[in-house]
């Protein structure tokens, strides 16, 4: 039997998403984003797929690296406006039973200590339901407008986004013992204080002294998704992460990243199957292929060029409309998503500026899949064989027609063949993704923060300087 597959929906608290013109589409619900019915609708329909989860991304900033301004950004209406990503948890929970939530967070922008509670906040509210995908952020846009003279270096923003972690194992997994929240009435006692403890982490990028806010959550620490494609950023997740996205339009290069993925993991002292990659693409499904076919010719006549340049030029940095329609696009040098340039340069294939924004007009970075349900599964067992991904991140063309047409066409075949769940496991997402317990693992770094007394005693031994003999 073939392995197993899985799906996540992508989507974000915007217009579109990554199909930039697609809201002008008759049948786009995505302008709807503001209405909570919007989200819990969705959320049932992915609940009916048993899709793992809806993955929310965000970015704080804007894409004005286009024309070198953030007018055609504005105009098309290109991940912006957008809206806060943790706030859909709690509605979304309170649509479903069982489907996870994945919440894009950047360790660039908000301080951990004031994050942390947030972070738990969430998993109480979904019982247990919530992720926290890390990014880094690639917007300077963004950096600007915190007050930040400008984006750190690509690799510094890792170093940070190290300790950032480190801070919010310890305030989650080590701050509060089991057993500190008693709620003994008779006794009067709500929390043994003695079982509360303050984290003492002095690094070189942050300060906290103190307690967590909040009392442990179902997972203390939520699951923790991460989508760094670079050096750097695969040398975090592999560290880091339990579910891992990648987007790519190349089979070989999806099979090398996850290889490299997990060789790393296992070099970290991790199991290197306890991480679930994720491949970034889009499914136009129908009954037959001619209607599938008809159905992606129909949505790209909505797309918008203008706005896949702004996104794509946001994320690696280029600012492609300084270059002629068939220009070639070549690697430069930048200070964005840097994987993203390396691909698109030395991934085999010479792109010009035109076949680039045609590319990545529906679903962003990675490819589009149109067919039968039966030529779509076709695919993705071929692709899940080839490359050892384990399952799939969905983007959608439109909202929310795409994923209807995924649970209503594509879920049954691959139910049928026998490689897609039907069913969820009971428990908190982390236990319905690894079958497991609802904490992380004793292989993962976090777990080291968990006697944060003792943490603390053997960090200071190791500070003190040696005796001279």
């Amino acid at each position: 039997m073939s392995r197993q597959i899985r799906f996540n929906a992508f989507e974000m608290n915007c217009v579109g998403h990554q199909s930039p013109g697609l809201w002008t589409h008759p049948r786009d619900r995505s302008w709807q984003y503001k209405d909570l019915e919007y989200w819990t609708d969705l959320a049932k329909l992915l609940e009916k797929g048993i899709f793992d989860g809806i993955f929310i991304a965000d970015v704080v900033g804007y894409y004005d690296v286009y024309h070198g301004n953030a007018w055609h950004a504005l105009n098309q209406g290109v991940q912006i406006p957008v809206s806060d990503p943790l706030q859909l948890a709690a509605p979304i929970a309170l649509a479903t039973e069982h489907l996870g939530i994945g919440i894009t967070a950047s360790t660039s922008f908000e301080h951990p200590y004031t994050f942390a509670r947030r972070l738990s906040t969430a998993d109480h509210h979904t019982k247990g339901r919530v992720g926290w995908n890390i990014v880094t952020s690639y917007l300077e846009s963004g950096a600007k407008n915190v007050g930040q003279s400008g984006l750190a270096i690509h690799n510094n923003r890792y170093e940070i986004a190290a300790e950032y972690v480190e801070v919010i194992y310890k305030l989650l997994e080590g701050s509060w013992e089991d057993g500190a929240v008693v709620r003994d009435r008779e006794k009067r006692i709500f929390v043994h204080p003695e079982k509360v403890h303050e984290i003492g982490h002095k690094g070189r990028y942050f300060d906290v002294p103190g307690y967590h806010l909040s009392e442990p959550s179902p997972q203390r620490t939520p699951v923790l998704y991460q989508a760094g494609s670079s050096g750097a950023g695969k040398a975090f997740a592999a560290g880091h992460a339990e579910c891992v996205f990648v987007s790519t339009p190349l089979r070989g290069t999806l099979r090398a990243y996850v290889a490299d993925i997990r060789r790393q993991a296992a070099e970290a002292g991790r199991d290197p199957r306890s991480i679930l990659t994720y491949a970034l693409v889009t499914v136009i499904v129908d009954e037959t292929d001619a209607k599938a076919q008809a159905k992606f010719e129909e949505y790209q006549r909505y797309v918008s060029r203008d706005g896949a340049l702004a996104l794509l030029s946001g994320w690696t940095g280029i600012d492609f409309g300084q270059y002629a329609p068939t220009d070639l696009v070549k690697y430069v040098e930048t200070n964005a998503i840097v994987s993203t340039v390396e691909h698109l340069a030395n991934g085999g294939k010479a792109w010009t500026i035109d076949e680039l924004a045609r590319w990545g007009g529906i679903g962003g970075l990675g490819p589009v899949f149109v067919g039968s349900a039966s030529t779509v599964a076709d695919i993705l067992q071929e692709w899940v064989e080839e490359t050892d991904v384990d399952g799939f991140n969905l983007a959608y063309a439109v909202a929310h027609e795409t994923f209807e047409d995924v649970v209503h066409y594509l879920v049954p075949e691959l139910q049928r063949r026998g490689v897609y769940p039907g069913a969820y496991r009971p428990g908190t997402l982390r236990e319905k993704l690894f079958g497991n317990g609802a904490y992380l693992p004793e292989s993962h770094p976090a777990a080291q923060y968990r006697d944060i007394e003792r943490f603390k005693r053997e960090q200071q031994q190791r500070q003190q300087p040696a005796v001279a003999g």
